[in-house]
């Protein structure tokens, strides 16, 4: 049955979440990262991508709320806004609230936003997920915002990252949380219509969090204020996340990532606020 739209608006149940060094260490390794300043205590430093691990629940609470089998829900963008560089131990309580609802009749878009706050309150970063759950449309609501967004400018990028994968690397990123079993059995991957396991999408997020935050902040987690994208394809472990960059301000970068070895546009309509 369609989603009753009273749901925009309404708060989910609360997630608390807590964190140490060996986490964040461990983050940094599973979307590629192996420089020392992220994966060695001493002057240890967070990834700003890490703010999507703590909310992570949230994606498996929404189903549950909307009385919807999750397995009919896909991820479909992503957004953080950082209020300043992640702490490397913490404890917090994200705030899921369900912000838009659109009727796309095939389907539903929701929108939920999570407010991630430490032990006194202090918002440390924002999360926005985007789902949309198949066969939920038709109930007569707002079909949501039209035409693209964050388009690649028609000239050549200002910069361009290419970060192989391993092998292991959704074996490695899940113990960050997502443990999905389609990015590691391959059974699964084979219901999903998948030749073998793929990358998780925020595997892919991290992997082109980090060519922005190397190639235009200077590897300072303190200098990316947001960053947001699509999910457009995917990825297989092993493959090459080739990132490309246009500086289209002194304050932000378009961004488009894609496979080398296919050529599959795999983030779009991406970009990020940095510090100038």
């Amino acid at each position: 049955m369609p989603i009753d739209p009273s749901i925009v608006g309404r708060k989910l149940d609360p997630i608390p979440a807590e964190w140490t060094e060996k986490d964040v260490m461990l983050y940094a390794l599973g979307v590629g990262e192996t420089s020392l300043s992220f994966c060695y205590e001493r002057d240890l430093r967070v990834l700003p991508t890490f703010a999507v691990v703590p909310p992570f629940p949230a994606m498996f609470t929404i189903g549950g709320a909307m009385n919807v089998n999750p397995m009919m829900i896909l991820h479909g963008e992503q957004r953080i806004e950082l209020a300043g560089p992640i702490p490397t131990r913490a404890k917090v309580t994200s705030q899921p609230q369900v912000v838009a609802l659109y009727d796309k009749v095939k389907g539903a878009v929701v929108v939920v936003e999570v407010e991630s706050r430490d032990e006194k309150g202090a918002l440390l970063f924002k999360n926005t997920f985007t789902v949309f759950a198949r066969g939920e449309g038709g109930f007569g609501g707002d079909r949501g915002p039209t035409g693209a967004k964050n388009e690649p400018p028609s000239r050549a990028p200002d910069a361009v990252e290419e970060m192989k994968t391993a092998e292991h690397q959704a074996l490695l990123y899940r113990l960050s949380g997502d443990t999905n079993p389609l990015h590691a059995d391959p059974d699964m991957a084979a219901l999903g219509g998948y030749p073998k396991p793929i990358l998780h999408g925020l595997c892919t997020f991290g992997h082109v969090g980090r060519a922005i935050l190397h190639r235009f902040c200077g590897s300072d987690p303190a200098k990316l204020k947001d960053f947001e994208v699509r999910f457009s394809g995917v990825v297989y472990p092993g493959e090459t996340i080739v990132t490309e960059m246009w500086r289209e301000s002194p304050t932000r970068v378009i961004v488009q990532a894609k496979t080398k070895e296919r050529g599959e546009v795999v983030l779009s309509s991406a970009a990020a606020t940095i510090v100038a």
